[in-house]
């Protein structure tokens, strides 16, 4: 399947309480490679597989949080383009360019606010680092990993109250498909949201709730159930907080363990997921079966996994 417009999650900026405790938990537990400091203070790091200089910038700040997530998009042609088509759409609102450089080793980046009140931003460039094998007769891992390593950014999830032109948003102008929704009532309200602008399940999703711009979690892909159980040993020879799992949702098909960094943001690390293409029927679950659809196998809902947020 040829990827075009937005191919892919690029970056999430999450604030923290200690920039110092932050760098250990995402360095050293989770297992993210440092690769820059900016003169504002943000710290950059990505996951080993990732050939962008960054996936995630940590800023010190009073209240933890995401301050947005960014997407990749094919080429700067597209990024124009899109810049246009959201000015023209009526559903995005405080949309500015940011120069490049802003972000180290970053050309120029769109943001605006969709309806859940969550900052996005599309970019087209970042200079390329590479994974640390070469790019002729690699290896299939490099030396050293640290913690968890997981190969990749994967997605984020986010709570607001517009879903329904959030959804819009994202299908109509940005181009992504629903691979999964929850809905409810009698009138079949959307509730939940999972948004692919790929082969995965979802490269972003959101829960409908009566506050905007809340961030639930920041997702990272490891390769199979046996490094899951690997991360829930380390959360626990580590003391991190740990919110849920190891368990498996119904959603997605996903393998996961949630917990959290030292300032409250949570954190997934997941494996498996199935495969989706655009021909592949959207899958709906009902709100009376949202424990199966959420935790698999107990099949009960957690109210702090579904209430606590950032």
């Amino acid at each position: 399947m040829a990827l075009t417009g937005v191919i892919r999650p690029g970056h999430v900026q999450l604030r923290v309480l200690d920039l110092g405790a932050a760098l250990t938990h995402y360095r050293d537990v989770l297992g993210l490679i440092e690769t820059g400091r900016d003169a504002q203070g943000r710290i950059y790091l990505k996951a080993w597989d990732e050939h962008d200089h960054h996936s995630v910038v940590l800023r010190e700040a009073d209240e933890a949080g995401m301050d947005f997530m960014g997407f990749r998009v094919d080429s700067p042609a597209t990024l124009e383009k899109l810049a246009g088509d959201l000015k023209a759409s009526g559903l995005a609102t405080d949309m500015q360019w940011i120069a490049a450089g802003e972000h180290l080793r970053t050309g120029k980046r769109f943001r605006f606010t969709v309806p859940t009140g969550h900052a996005i931003e599309l970019f087209a460039e970042k200079e390329k680092v590479g994974n640390g094998m070469p790019y002729e007769n690699p290896e299939v891992y490099p030396d050293d990993l640290k913690g968890m390593a997981p190969s990749r950014f994967d997605h984020c999830l986010l709570y607001g109250d517009d879903l329904d032109g959030t959804m819009k948003l994202f299908t109509e102008v940005l181009g992504f498909e629903l691979a999964e929704s929850v809905v409810a009532g009698p009138e079949r309200m959307h509730i939940a949201a999972f948004l692919t602008c790929s082969t995965k399940p979802h490269d972003i999703a959101f829960i409908r709730h009566p506050e905007k711009n809340k961030f639930h979690h920041a997702s990272f892909l490891l390769d199979n159930w046996g490094e899951v159980l690997k991360a829930a040993d380390i959360i626990t020879k580590k003391r991190v907080s740990l919110d849920i799992g190891p368990t498996r949702h119904g959603i997605t098909r996903g393998e996961t363990i949630y917990f959290f960094d030292p300032s409250g943001n949570r954190n997934e690390v997941f494996s498996g997921g199935y495969i989706y293409y655009p021909d592949k029927p959207p899958l709906v679950w009902t709100d009376d079966e949202l424990g199966r659809a959420i935790f698999y196998h107990d099949r009960k809902l957690n109210e702090n996994f579904l209430s606590v947020v950032t």
